[in-house]
Formats: C-alpha cells, sequence, structure tokens
C-alpha cells in the first residue's frame, strides 16, 4: 500500500510539473514562453493549431491534477484515522 501511495504522489508532482510548463508555453499578450527563450513567435510545433492543441492538453492536464489531488486528500485522511479495533468475542460484565 505505501509503495502505490509514493507512485501516486509521484505521478501528482509530475502532472504538476508538465501541467506548468504546458502553462508557461502557451502564448500570453507578450509572447509566451518560447519568445523568451529567442524561439520564433511564427514558428511552432503543433503547426497553426498551437494553441488548441495546448489548450486542449491543459484541459486534460487540470483534470487529471484535481483528480490526483482529491484522491490523495481522501487517501491522506484515512490514512490518519485509527482502525477501529474488532474483539474477537464479545464479553458479557456480571453485576
Amino acid at each position: 500500500m505505501t509503495t502505490l501511495y509514493i507512485l501516486t504522489i509521484s505521478l501528482f508532482l509530475l502532472v504538476s510539473l508538465i501541467l506548468c510548463g504546458v502553462i508557461l508555453m502557451q502564448e500570453s499578450k507578450s509572447g509566451g514562453l518560447g519568445t523568451m527563450l529567442g524561439g520564433d513567435p511564427t514558428s511552432s510545433v503543433f503547426g497553426t493549431s498551437t494553441a488548441d492543441v495546448l489548450k486542449k492538453i491543459t484541459g486534460w492536464l487540470s483534470f487529471a491534477f484535481l483528480s490526483l489531488c482529491v484522491l490523495l486528500s481522501i487517501w491522506t485522511a484515512s490514512m490518519g484515522r485509527p482502525q477501529a479495533e474488532m474483539p474477537l468475542y464479545e464479553t458479557e460484565q456480571v453485576d
């Protein structure tokens, strides 16, 4: 269970970093990250529909980020609760 939890946190961090990068790659009013690094604003990796592709990728990554965030918060909360102990048998107290 601990290994799966650590893998889920690692996936969450990876999605977070990729989401930050995709958001920074999107073109802003000043040209975006591509022009800041010396790239030509007219050339793009995805062709003429770069903005549309980056918006779709951002949407899917946002969904994955929020889903993993909710999953990890529920999982972490359940890990902090003590497990109820079930008695092996019930005894009656005699007064």
